[in-house]
């Protein structure tokens, strides 16, 4: 039984770990990637019909395209957490087929060394026929500890029998499933080289384009240049009232709690993906050519409300241009602003309370039912990124 506790720690001990928050965590990610995925694949399969080439559903298959990758590399990495244990518990089941068998050869010495020493003799004949008592006493407790070491060994061997066809029974289990994953790996490759291909057709005709995606790039940009001018106003304007009354208490309150809840903070939409990143990003079709973003963009299909994501107060309502309606709340020393509204509920000097609806985000039907969000976060004057703010889906 030399490799008797190492065993225990191989078969009882490091698969548990392996097999328990690990896989478990991998599985839900995986969950929530097809969730998403089966989500956008309905948003594509509502504009195919359509046949509607535009960035953003362009930006919408790319985001499909970062799900698969992350989906294969989440069974990339649980199979290489099943054959870890597959190679554990292969040694673990060489180790107690060596002991098993060491074990019933001991036995068996045992059994026959016991009968050499009692000649055959059964065992009330054994004691009986002693020479005096001190003998027969003798005999009675070797007979006893014969027994004892019988059954020990007898237990040993039983449990290890257990232990090794539990082991072979794991073993083949995980390597049906290391099969099976294998196989949607293959694949999820094959889906992701299609979806690759149909990006790259689409970014082909778009790029025949270059005039309109032009204008419509400017026009994005004199969008973000028209709410960083009312995001300045209002900072002014607000600074010039401080002079006489200064924030409220409550509102400072508010502000250090929205602080606290960095990565915390509900989406403002119920459902949805992110389509357009904070920040320097490079144009997803023209070449050399990047986009400054001063928030994000979240995509959703169907009619979709528009949500504060965090108590505060509206300070501004105002319209722009070819844009639709825009919403801004203030959270203490933070805001957050929703662009691209219809219907708005709200209006400036109303308090709101977390998850309140602000308005509809205006439905493109020309775009396959598509509802884009420009949603902002600022820390007065200066930008956020609002990804690093939402809560992880």
């Amino acid at each position: 039984m030399k490799y008797l506790f190492a065993i225990l720690s191989l078969v009882l001990l490091v698969p548990a770990v392996i097999s328990g928050q690990s896989r478990a965590e991998l599985e839900e990610l995986r969950k929530k990637n097809l969730q998403e995925i089966e989500y956008v694949d309905k948003m594509l399969r509502t504009t195919a019909t359509q046949k509607n080439e535009n960035l953003n559903e362009l930006r919408v298959i790319g985001r499909k395209l970062n799900l698969r990758e992350k989906l294969i590399n989440e069974y990339g990495q649980e199979i290489s957490l099943l054959e870890y244990r597959i190679s554990l518990n292969s040694t673990a089941t060489e180790m107690l087929e060596q002991d098993l068998n060491e074990l019933r050869k001991d036995y068996a010495g045992s059994i026959v060394s016991a009968y050499k020493a009692t000649k055959g003799t059964p065992a009330v004949a054994f004691i009986l026929s002693s020479a005096d008592f001190n003998q027969g006493y003798k005999r009675l407790k070797y007979i006893q500890q014969v027994a004892k070491y019988r059954r020990k060994e007898t237990e040993t061997i039983e449990t290890l029998y257990s232990e090794l066809q539990t082991t072979r029974q794991r073993l083949e289990n995980d390597r049906k499933n290391v099969n099976d994953l294998k196989n949607k790996e293959v694949r999820q490759k094959q889906i992701l080289r299609e979806e690759q291909n149909r990006k790259e057709r689409l970014v082909t005709n778009l790029g025949k384009k270059e005039k309109q995606l032009k204008q419509e790039l400017e026009e994005k940009r004199r969008i973000a240049r028209q709410i960083e001018k009312e995001i300045e106003r209002l900072i002014e304007e607000e600074r010039k009232k401080s002079e006489t009354v200064p924030m409220s208490r409550e509102m400072k309150v508010i502000g250090d709690s929205f602080g606290e809840n960095r990565g915390r903070i509900p989406w403002p939409v119920d459902r949805g993906i992110v389509t357009s990143h904070f920040g320097l990003q490079p144009h997803p079709v023209l070449k050399n050519v990047t986009e400054d973003n001063i928030g994000i963009e979240i995509t959703s299909s169907g009619p979709t409300k528009a949500r504060s994501v965090f108590k505060g107060e509206t300070v501004r309502v105002f319209a722009i241009s070819g844009a639709n309606m825009a919403v801004i709340i203030r959270h203490g020393k933070y805001l957050t602003v929703y662009q691209n509204l219809v219907n708005v509920r709200v209006k400036a000097g109303e308090a709101v309370a977390m998850g309140q609806e602000l308005g509809d985000v205006y439905l493109d039907n020309g775009d396959g039912g598509k509802a884009v969000l420009k949603f902002m976060v600022y820390e007065e004057k200066k930008k956020l990124d609002p990804e690093q703010w939402l809560s992880k889906k």
